[in-house]
């Protein structure tokens, strides 16, 4: 087994054992992995409060042992590589945040390389971290949008009053309403539309939403991704996100 330096997002994580955990991460180097990392559940001064480095949405510096023939690999070392001011301890980033946690989860299907995947999530909790109110309430519907270019069923963006309906079934605009419940009409395919427009997530405080709008759009792209990806089901974290976000 060789030793890699590589950086990672938590994803999930479970106990094992007295003082074991096994860790889900979504690493640079070899997409989606499985770690056991021993000893970080104890009480003692080498354990205490290492446990806390591994929550959903952490950024973490690792040096990882990797063997292609192992399902479970080892962790050498681990450290924040990015320590967050506002999401483990605000209730709407969190909620935001554990909302990516498990839209990544769903999506990831194989543990192979993609790092440009990689890079826009770490971009996109660093940037919540740091981002306004009105940006955090827009941000799960820009990362919704944005992440599934990366999986190859981007929605078309090209609106038009001639074209007013968002077919989610085929990811684009269409001019005749479509036969099947999957789509999305005025106004929500117009919003639709301007969020695909937005590339930096400052960006966001210009799309003014209500609770209402974000609810359905929320809704929508869950139905879109779960039309798209196998086997993807339903989001659990979208009801708290809903509530959250009021």
């Amino acid at each position: 087994m060789t030793l890699h330096n590589t950086k990672g997002i938590v994803l999930r994580t479970v106990k094992y054992g007295e003082t074991s955990v096994i860790v889900t991460i979504f690493t640079e180097l070899f997409g989606i992995q499985s770690y056991i990392v021993n000893g970080v559940r104890s009480s003692s001064k080498k354990g205490s409060g290492k446990a806390n480095l591994f929550q959903p949405g952490a950024i973490l510096d690792l040096v990882a042992y990797h063997n292609e023939l192992h399902h479970l690999q080892r962790l050498r070392e681990f450290r924040w590589s990015y320590l967050y001011q506002h999401i483990f301890f605000d209730v709407v980033k969190n909620s935001v945040a554990l909302f990516m946690v498990e839209l990544l989860s769903k999506t990831l299907k194989q543990p192979e390389s993609n790092p440009e995947l990689f890079y826009f999530a770490e971009d996109a909790f660093t940037h919540l971290d740091k981002a306004d109110e009105q940006v955090a309430a827009n941000f799960p519907l820009y990362f919704a949008l944005h992440l599934a270019s990366f999986y190859g069923f981007r929605f078309t963006d090209r609106y038009t009053e001639a074209t007013p309906y968002l077919d989610l079934q085929e990811g684009e605009f269409v001019h005749e309403h479509p036969v099947h419940p999957n789509f999305l009409s005025y106004p929500f395919s117009y919003i639709t539309s301007q969020l695909l427009k937005v590339m930096q997530p400052q960006e966001l405080t210009q799309i003014k939403l209500n609770k209402e709008t974000r609810r359905t759009l929320l809704h929508a792209y869950q139905v879109y991704y779960a039309l798209h990806v196998q086997d993807f089901g339903v989001m659990k974290t979208l009801p708290v996100l809903q509530e959250v976000l009021g």
